[in-house]
């Protein structure tokens, strides 16, 4: 039941993160692709609730958990973070140069000169 429950919101994430995706504003991309992350890894643990052929120490009514899923799962949060800090920080750019907010506006526009900052001396 409580993998059935865990399965269709994994779904529904999916579900809602494509859609954001195809959005043209770049915000509702960048919060697809966290949804999609987020969907991704509950899809992983709804997956790794393998029953274990080895008996856990202290015997309990839920079946023991595989450790496999929940260490990939981990691994993609920390991906899944970076990948969003680096999208955000590239629309972030994206708005400073052109003053656009969706894909359209990016074409459409030319971009403002940015100006490096001289790099600090110790």
């Amino acid at each position: 039941m409580t993998e059935t429950v865990v399965a269709i919101v994994a779904g529904l994430f999916l579900a809602a993160g494509f859609y954001l995706l195809l959005s043209r504003a770049l915000l509702r991309m960048l919060i697809g692709v966290v949804l999609i992350g987020n969907g991704i890894n509950l899809m992983i643990l709804v997956a790794g609730r393998l029953r274990s052929t080895v008996p856990p120490i202290l015997p309990t009514a839920a079946p023991p958990a595989n450790p496999l899923p929940q260490a990939l799962i981990l691994t993609a949060i920390v991906i899944g973070f970076a990948l969003f800090v680096a999208l955000a920080v590239l629309a972030t750019r994206a708005w400073g140069a052109f003053k656009a907010d969706t894909s359209d506006d990016l074409r459409s526009t030319e971009p403002r000169v940015i100006v490096a900052r001289p790099p600090l001396e110790y």
